[in-house]
């Protein structure tokens, strides 16, 4: 089939990389958001969708909006049978998706109909899930609630962060995707309405909500850091400035502390919650690298009881 795949960051790129080696398909252009400022220095970049494309030789569409006139003329004059997307990052117009003629089809980090929305991953494991998954589904106009084609399943590991997850997810769903895509211009695969129990939504972590609460249990706080892993970046306030948060320990064997109170040794550091202590791993102050807990612990000269707000 004639596709057109639309994504932006690295997590689209197992997916990308698999339909251009792919002998049964033929990616004739990418839609991708347009390029922005990262880094440090904030300089301007092409989304790592848009680096692959250009560097396979591939026509690359940055439109502002995919409803734009122009992009929609050129989306028409590239004639694609079906339109494929991992995390493009923006909606989609009726009139986009009524150009390919075997629609768009999503590749979901979710086992729909379950957290449906722009954060699945870190909903999955903010809320402690065991089993989570992918799914490819035809896109509609209603968020995320198109007909299912597939699925895979990833269990959920008691260290995961959504990064680690995410990554492990991106490459079994780029197999689905591609296996959806056959199963579609073979007339193989029909897609099923998802099933109106089991609904949930994972809208969008911001900083605000990876602020970590002390007065939470440590299971909560755990999660919590987890979750915001590596974006948007679990904190805390500690003297008055804003501290970034590595993963952490839960330790059910040591001492009680109070919430936010912080314990250190030579070789931990310990905050408390409000059942057991977690153990810090990496921390970076404001203006600072990422450091061992240990170092940051003794560059702050922590008093007896210190605390994060």
């Amino acid at each position: 089939m004639r596709l057109v795949f639309a994504g932006t960051p690295e997590t689209a790129l197992p997916s990308l990389r698999a339909l251009i080696d792919s002998p049964r398909h033929d990616v004739v252009a990418v839609v991708t958001r347009p390029d922005a400022q990262t880094g440090r220095g904030r300089k301007v970049h092409p989304s790592p969708v848009a680096e692959l494309a250009e560097e396979a030789g591939i026509e690359v569409l940055r439109p502002a909006k995919a409803g734009d006139p122009g992009f929609l003329d050129r989306l028409r004059a590239l004639e694609p049978d079906c339109c494929p997307v991992v995390a493009y990052g923006a909606l989609l117009p009726q009139s986009a998706l009524d150009v390919p003629r075997r629609g768009w089809v999503n590749l979901h980090f979710s086992l729909l109909p379950a957290w449906r929305g722009a954060a699945p991953v870190q909903h999955s494991v903010l809320h402690g899930d065991e089993i989570t998954g992918a799914a490819t589904f035809q896109i509609v106009k209603e968020l995320d609630a198109g007909p299912v084609y597939g699925v895979v399943t990833e269990e959920i590991r008691a260290g995961d962060t959504s990064g680690a997850l995410l990554e492990r997810l991106s490459i079994s769903g780029a197999g689905l995707l591609a296996a959806t895509l056959d199963g579609i211009e073979d007339g193989t695969l029909e897609p099923r309405p998802q099933p109106a129990d089991g609904i949930s939504y994972a809208p969008k972590i911001n900083v605000d909500d990876a602020r970590a609460d002390w007065q939470a249990p440590a299971m909560r706080v755990d999660r919590l850091v987890r979750a915001c892993t590596p974006n948007p970046g679990a904190w805390s306030e500690f003297r008055g400035q804003r501290v970034k948060l590595g993963p952490v320990r839960p330790r059910p064997d040591a001492a009680r502390l109070e919430p936010g109170v912080i314990a250190a040794t030579k070789h931990e550091v310990l905050v408390g919650t409000a059942t057991h202590p977690v153990e810090l791993t990496e921390v970076q102050a404001q203006g600072k690298r990422a450091m061992s807990a240990a170092e940051w612990a003794r560059g702050s000269r922590l008093g007896e009881g210190d605390k994060f707000a």
